[in-house]
């Protein structure tokens, strides 16, 4: 686009049908994918969690209700994002922030309208602290909130972040780049706050306000991973909306339709870059919480396993035996020795976290192959092609869609396997302690460094559209052309390091959940 100096979507650029393909299967199809991954891993994690929760007491009505609390609320959930989706309305010539609030105005009325539905559920089953543990819901609920203002305010050029991030375009492509790495870096403060305070609160409530009853606490956090997902509905239709507003602009572009046109496209586009990484952030700040409630279901795994191998006591190391039956988290926790004083805690610790930044790396540089693949195909086709240029010959498209295919599935399957592999190997050198270690390790840098490559990416992105709109010289010009690297950049940031954190995250977490077995059977230290 740069190096032949015509229009981003222009018909004559072979690899531009590949763009809008690549939009809708990155936000469309594979953040659909991710989210519902996280969706079905919170159900499934808050029912084991449930049944645990309420064993000791040995009520199996209560544990049956406590396992169905959080389908139903996601079942209620979908019903009540429909009409969140329907509630969204909006009038001509509406300014970005008025755009940015109709599509608030649908995911708030479905917020609400869950909340009172999650009330009336717990409260029909009469689940014990019933009201804490919807409370415990609508913390959920309003973390994931919170990460989405968090997440337009650092990406949406109606705000001063990314105005400041186009305006550093005035000193060439280095500083969009430096300031646009800080940008992300200091964007991931809100929201690892607000999960933060979500871990506690929900913990808190759902415990009754006993921070040692551990099993109910953690049914309470994964209750809220459930909360934070019960709009995904309508969260998914936004994020999917990127995509949607951007392939028309492209439409438009090739169909050469006039400037009015494109114009109202274009606005739509920077809307939907904002509403993609608000997606994002909602997955990855979910995926969190999923891969915590995860986490708690990893010991409960463990004891299925040692069952089988036919153990019925835990020997503690102060020499009492306790029925493994009988046994809560803390126990576990006490006969694994998992402190932070263990080596093999620490040690798992550090692979996880350099899993998350291994990752990453891995799927950029195959960005990055595969990106240098179609820029040779496209300048072949310019050089090869008479008349592509001038309007005169068509390129061909799908030799571009093509690279783009083989390359995805090509590179990733050194990735895909490595996180299989981690937490096998991990277990099998170091035990349950080194891959709670590893889990442990894997959630935290992931999902900090999730949040920070999602908010640089949408950033970068929307940095060149606020000069699209003919800010410090618009397009075309040279801060035009400093943002436009820095959107290069941000691509491979947003669209697939960053979200492919959260499948990393919780991969790790259900590949070891199925290994429990093997490692509680056999390790060398």
């Amino acid at each position: 686009k740069v190096e032949a100096g015509i229009p981003e979507d222009d018909p004559r650029n072979p690899a531009t049908i590949a763009d809008n393909v690549g939009d809708n299967v990155g936000d469309v199809a594979g953040m659909g994918a991710d989210l519902y991954e996280s969706y079905c891993g919170s159900i499934l994690a808050t029912s084991a969690l449930g049944a645990a929760a309420f064993m000791a007491g040995g009520d199996v009505d209560m544990q049956f209700k406590a396992v169905i609390a959080p389908m139903l609320i996601a079942a209620v959930g979908i019903l009540l994002s429909i009409l969140g989706i329907f509630s969204v309305r909006t009038k001509e010539d509406a300014s970005m922030k008025d755009l940015l609030n109709s599509l608030s105005v649908g995911t708030n009325l479905s917020s609400a309208l869950i909340v009172v539905a999650t009330f009336l559920i717990l409260w029909a089953l009469q689940i014990d602290n019933w009201l804490n543990i919807s409370f415990a819901v609508v913390i959920g609920l309003l973390v994931g909130i919170v990460i989405g203002r968090s997440t337009e305010y650092y990406t949406s050029q109606s705000y001063r972040p990314t105005q400041l991030l186009a305006e550093s375009g005035k000193t060439g492509p280095a500083t969009v780049i430096i300031s646009g790495i800080g940008l992300g870096m200091v964007s991931t403060t809100i929201p690892v706050i607000a999960v933060v305070i979500g871990i506690i609160l929900s913990y808190w409530l759902a415990s009754g306000f006993d921070f040692a009853n551990v099993s109910m606490g953690l049914y309470g956090i994964g209750i809220a991973a459930v909360g934070m997902l019960s709009t995904l509905g309508i969260t998914l239709a936004t994020d999917a909306y990127g995509p949607i507003a951007d392939n028309a602009g492209g439409n438009a572009e090739m169909s050469g339709l006039g400037e009015a046109v494109r114009k109202r496209t274009d606005a739509l586009d920077s809307l939907g870059n904002t509403t993609a990484a608000t997606g994002k952030g909602f997955a990855i700040g979910s995926a969190a919480l999923t891969g915590l409630a995860l986490l708690a279901s990893y010991i409960e795994e463990i004891r299925i396993g040692l069952t089988r191998l036919g153990e019925t006591v835990l020997t503690m190391p102060n020499g009492d035996t306790l029925a493994i039956h009988d046994a809560s988290f803390t126990d576990f926790m006490t006969y694994y020795d998992v402190t932070l004083m263990n080596p093999k805690v620490l040690s798992g610790m550090f692979i996880g976290s350099m899993m998350a930044f291994l990752f990453c790396g891995l799927t950029m540089n195959a960005v990055g192959r595969a990106a240098a693949h179609m820029v040779e195909e496209v300048r072949r086709q310019f050089r090869e092609i008479k008349g592509i240029l001038s309007g005169e010959a068509e390129p061909d498209y799908a030799r571009c869609v093509q690279i783009s295919t083989k390359g995805a599935q090509r590179e990733m399957v050194f990735p895909s396997l490595l996180a299989i592999v981690a937490p096998i190997v991990t277990g099998l050198v170091f035990g349950v302690p080194g891959v709670i270690g590893l889990l442990v390790g894997g959630l935290s840098a992931g999902f900090v460094l999730a949040i920070f490559m999602a908010n640089s990416g949408g950033a970068w992105d929307n940095a060149k559209k606020y000069i699209e709109e003919g800010n410090f010289g618009g397009k075309g010009g040279e801060v035009h052309r400093a943002t436009v690297v820095g959107d290069t950049v941000g691509d491979p940031f947003k669209d697939t390091s960053g979200p492919s954190l959260n499948i990393l995250i919780k991969l790790m977490s259900m590949v070891a959940i199925v290994m429990a077995g093997l490692t509680v059977s056999w390790s060398l230290f």
